[in-house]
Formats: structure tokens, C-alpha cells, sequence
């Protein structure tokens, strides 16, 4: 199993739909930068309702680090002829990502730095512990508490 960890932004809403025999998947279309001037693209596939909670939160920009097992690429040809590289994932944890907004939310202001109830949760898959931090009732963090 080849286990690969993504950050990214969501490219759209995700969808949810239903096989025949009645299983839900969820299609995740992250776009991650590898540098300034180049984004690829995941199609990340979540079986079953393990992220129902966290999925209901989860809107085109919305930050996310992904944990999963990497599929095979597929190769397709785009528009205009030329063969193109689809990178997809199985997810095994969804997480929102500490780092960066939500693309097409302004900086600044007082909501940047307001820590209240409303603050996105975030959730393991079943039987996996919350990493330290993500918590409620957490203390922000700033540069004066770095301990060196």
C-alpha cells in the first residue's frame, strides 16, 4: 500500500453519491501547489459516512490535509490534444489544514485572529486520536510562547 499525504484547497464542493449496492462515496477535487507556477490536481475518493461531519464543513477553498493510499495515474488526453496525468487517492483521514484560509477570504481585520465556539472542527477516522492542538478551548499560538 503506497500511503501519500497531500495539502491542498478544495477545487469544488465535494459530491456525494451511491453505488448500486447503496454505498456512499464522496469525490474531493484538491488542487495542491508544488510551486508557485504549477497546481496539481487529486480526485480524492472517501468510501462509507466515516467523515460525514467534517464533509458537511468542506466548501470549494477550504484548506484540507489528506491522508490516503495513492491509486494508479491515469492518462488522458485534454481538449486540446495533449496526454494529460489524472493523480487520484483513497482517503483514510481528512483533515483542515492550520495553514492558510480558505482561497477568497481577505487577511486581516478583527476575525483574523478571533478564536471562538465557531472555529471548523476537525476529525480522525474512527479510532485514531486528534493531534494535540486541534482541540477546543486550545490557547492560540503566537511567537512569544516558542520555548526557545
Amino acid at each position: 500500500m503506497n500511503q501519500i499525504t497531500i495539502a491542498g484547497h478544495l477545487g469544488a464542493d465535494p459530491e456525494v453519491r451511491f453505488t448500486s449496492s447503496n454505498q456512499k462515496v464522496t469525490t474531493l477535487r484538491v488542487a495542491s501547489r508544488v510551486r508557485k507556477d504549477e497546481t496539481i490536481w487529486w480526485k480524492v475518493t472517501v468510501w462509507g459516512e466515516q467523515f460525514d461531519k467534517m464533509i458537511a464543513y468542506l466548501k470549494k477553498g477550504s484548506p484540507v490535509i489528506i491522508v490516503g493510499e495513492l491509486n494508479k495515474p491515469e492518462i488522458f488526453t485534454d481538449r486540446d490534444g495533449k496526454p494529460q496525468v489524472s493523480m487520484s487517492m483513497t482517503a483514510s483521514n481528512i483533515q483542515f489544514s492550520p495553514f492558510g484560509k480558505p482561497e477568497g477570504q481577505s487577511r486581516g481585520g478583527a476575525d483574523a485572529n478571533s478564536h471562538d465556539e465557531a472555529q471548523e472542527p476537525s476529525y480522525a477516522a474512527a479510532g485514531e486520536q486528534i493531534a494535540y492542538g486541534q482541540g477546543k478551548g486550545n490557547v492560540p499560538f503566537t511567537d512569544d510562547d516558542v520555548p526557545f
